[in-house]
């Protein structure tokens, strides 16, 4: 492999020699058609990669190097010039592939729009799936700048399809989607401001005890406090931590199958490669749990 060409596949590692043994796939989209501040999304996917050739290859926390377990990174989704409808229907048929040969798939945003076909897609194998976001924004708009599938109504999208949803981290919304989020029996909303100052294993254990047995997981990375995720287009303060994040991370692997998952709306910043290379290492993290209960490798005491 050319030096151009490593930093294209997520981790700069070889394909492997047997792609379909691969346990993880790893999609991006580098699509960002409705951001509604900072554009800047679509280069995200490509920022991540190039990032996580850096990234080490042990995981210290779990103990383990998920990359022995095969990681094959397929080409991206183009974006469809005649709508953002005819994208998601590509996002959904690229991602079907995958999820039906029982890959565990980690897609790369690109903006919070994609989330919503990926779901689809999951659940044609996990029909009993609930979706855990974690996010600054509720995302549950009908409908943002006459799009529905606006980046803003992502989960309102997700809802609609009958999965049931835990947000978490969410700090900005409109008084609609609180009224919505609170008369939704299928919405468990964990605002900011009330995860503020607890211990993280408290609150996490909360969320994890919401969801079911089988979960895909969405990260919007303004989740993140703009203090270590700047580089995002709607950067809101009072958000997550590092460890908050992992530890909620952790805490539900325990308990739940992580089955899916997607990291959506960097937006890289010129010279500034620290959250790239945040966004690659959560990435790996993530990966590393989802093997919890697939292999049944559970995380070494520290």
């Amino acid at each position: 492999m050319d030096s151009t060409a490593r930093y294209l596949n997520f981790l700069g590692v070889d394909d492997p020699p047997d792609p379909g043994r691969a346990r993880f796939r790893v999609l991006p989209v580098p699509y960002d058609l409705t951001t509604s501040y900072m554009p800047g999304t679509r280069r995200g996917p490509v920022a991540i990669l190039e990032a996580s050739a850096h990234v080490e290859w042990y995981d210290e926390v779990l103990g383990l190097e998920p990359v022995e377990h095969g990681i094959l990174t397929l080409p991206p989704v183009e974006p469809e010039t005649s709508g953002p409808a005819a994208t998601m229907e590509r996002v959904e048929a690229a991602a079907r592939a995958q999820v039906e040969e029982g890959r565990f798939l980690l897609t790369l945003g690109g903006e919070h729009s994609i989330t919503a076909p990926l779901v689809a897609a999951h659940r044609t194998v996990w029909p009993d799936l609930t979706v855990l976001q974690v996010d600054a924004h509720a995302d549950l708009r009908d409908s943002y700048c006459g799009s529905p599938h606006n980046h803003a109504c992502a989960m309102r999208r997700v809802v609609d399809q009958d999965v049931p949803l835990v947000q978490v981290g969410i700090r900005s919304l409109t008084r609609e989607e609180r009224e919505l989020a609170e008369a939704d029996p299928r919405i468990t909303t964990f605002f900011a401001h009330e995860l503020a100052g607890r211990p993280a294993g408290a609150w996490a254990a909360e969320v994890a005890s919401r969801l079911g047995s089988r979960v895909y997981l969405t990260i919007d990375l303004d989740g993140l406090d703009p203090s270590i995720m700047p580089a995002t287009g709607t950067p809101v303060p009072g958000g997550l931590s590092w460890w908050k994040l992992t530890t909620l991370l952790e805490v539900v692997s325990r308990s739940a199958t992580l089955v899916g998952a997607d990291l959506v709306e960097l937006a890289p910043i010129g010279g500034m490669v620290a959250p790239d290379f945040l966004a690659a290492r959560l990435a790996y993290r993530i990966m590393g749990l989802a093997l919890r209960h697939r292999e049944g490798i559970v995380k070494r005491e520290r």
